[in-house]
């Protein structure tokens, strides 16, 4: 199993922001989806409350200082939602680096 860097972001939406959160999240998820150094995102509603949302994020990132200088810094395309982002939200979002075990597939 090759080394990617593995994050998942937490997110609690205000009710009424839903709609502008999934728009600007789809625009930022597709852009960054042609990075060089992407390999998926898999954005999640919680089935139990339909206010939080995961996005679950793979990349060649060496680490997650990398991946903030080469994917946050100077992304015009992320621009404009990370500055209205945090009015979306009830709280700060919340990251967590993970150390990927394993992989089963189907």
């Amino acid at each position: 199993m090759p080394k990617h860097l593995v994050f998942y972001v937490e997110f609690n939406v205000k009710p009424e922001c839903i709609e502008k959160f999934l728009k600007g999240a789809t625009v930022v998820i597709e852009a960054m989806s042609k990075e060089d150094s992407f390999v998926t995102a898999y954005l999640h509603r919680d089935a139990n409350d339909t206010n939080k949302f995961t996005l679950y994020e793979r990349w060649t990132e060496a680490s997650m200082d990398d991946f903030m200088r080469n994917q946050l810094q100077g992304k015009s395309y992320r621009d404009e939602y990370e500055e209205y982002l945090p009015d979306l939200l009830t709280s700060p979002r919340t990251f967590a680096v993970l150390d990927p075990i394993g992989e089963w597939q189907s």
